[in-house]
Parts: C-alpha cells; sequence; structure tokens
C-alpha cells in the first residue's frame, strides 16, 4: 500500500519540513553555542553552591552581556576591553567572574589570574584558588563566596544562601534540600586527595 500525498498540500508539507528542519537546528545550535565555551565548562571549585551559582552567572552574562561587563568593571576591577576580549574569545561568564573575584581577593589583576586559568585550568578552579592562597574554609573562601549576594542585589536576580551564610545574610532563603546536599558533597570532594591508580 502506498500513500500519495495531493498535490495542494506538498507545498504545505515542504514548509513544514522546512520550519521543523529550521527549528530543531535552531535549537540545537543554541545549545552547542552554550556549551562551546574556550574551556568547556566544569568549574570544579570545590564547593557544589558556587559550581551551581557560576552556572548560573554564565546564563546572565549570556543574555544581559552589558550587565554582567559592567559588573566586572566596576565591582571585580576589570579592565572593561579585558572582559569583553574574553567574552568575544568564547570564555564563560561564570570563568571570567571567578577569575576577577578570585584576583580581587588575593590582591592581583585580573588579567594575571585569566593567565594563570588558561596555563593551568586543567584541575578546574579550587585548585588554582589553591595555588593563589585561597583554601577551602579560610577566610578568603568565604569573602568569594559571599561576594555572589551583592552581585545579584545589583543584577536583581534572586540567589539562595548556603548554609554557611545564615550569620552574614540572616533571613534570605537557603538553598533548596538537595542542592545543599550536592554542594557538601563538592566540598568533601575537594578535600579529599585525588587517587592515582598505577597501571600494571
Amino acid at each position: 500500500m502506498s500513500y500519495t500525498i495531493a498535490p495542494a498540500t506538498r507545498g504545505v508539507t515542504r514548509r513544514m519540513i522546512a520550519l521543523a528542519t529550521g527549528l530543531a537546528t535552531l535549537l540545537g545550535t543554541g545549545q552547542a553555542v552554550a556549551q562551546d565555551y574556550a574551556f568547556g565548562w566544569n568549574p570544579r571549585t570545590g564547593d557544589g553552591w558556587i559550581d551551581t551559582w557560576l552556572g548560573d552567572v554564565n546564563r546572565y552574562g549570556a543574555r544581559y552581556r552589558a550587565p554582567f561587563i559592567d559588573e566586572m568593571v566596576r565591582y571585580h576591577a576589570a579592565p572593561r576591553a579585558l572582559v569583553v576580549e574574553l567574552l568575544d574569545a568564547r570564555w564563560a561568564p561564570g570563568d571570567i567572574y571567578y577569575a576577577c573575584a578570585v584576583a580581587k581577593i588575593v590582591g592581583r589583576p585580573c588579567r594575571h589570574v585569566v593567565g594563570e586559568w588558561e596555563r593551568n585550568h586543567g584541575e578546574g578552579w579550587g585548585a588554582l584558588a589553591r595555588q593563589l592562597g585561597i583554601t577551602p574554609g579560610s577566610n578568603g573562601f568565604h569573602r568569594l563566596k559571599r561576594g555572589f549576594v551583592p552581585t545579584y542585589d545589583r543584577w536583581s536576580r534572586p540567589i539562595y544562601i548556603d548554609g554557611d551564610m545564615r550569620d552574614e545574610y540572616p533571613g534570605r532563603k537557603l538553598m533548596p534540600e538537595p542542592a545543599r546536599a550536592q554542594s557538601a558533597s563538592g566540598r568533601r570532594q575537594a578535600r579529599q586527595p585525588s587517587r592515582r591508580v598505577n597501571g600494571g
């Protein structure tokens, strides 16, 4: 049994196929672009809460480029030309934010931390932050975490705090329970030394 399409509906069918193909391509391209960052996207800060919000910084920076750039320039001492250059080079906005936030805490120019990340990004932000003197649980680490909240306030964007931030931000909503468990798991993994298996 064979089916034939009436001549009057062939044009409609072709347009629908073209529209569906175009839509699928557009949606697929959007997903590829979101994941097509210069260094991929796997921050590995050692803190699941920070990793979560850096992912959200990616979404904000991709959608609201100008306010993102302004935040980096005004509050994180990043040269505007550097932020624009990094975004144009397909850096993830979360990587730019974290590089400049780390730089501010360690008293180095953002460009210095950017250079370190370009050379040593293989083990993630947690390892690089430790090399620069910011260890999990340190005062610098807590300053880094707390810095997200005023940034989000300036962006008028909601943010949930982590359990260890309650004293600094009383009355703020805590991260929902499943995400807090993941955050704690990320901190435990960051503290555990990596085990290498020798072959043979």
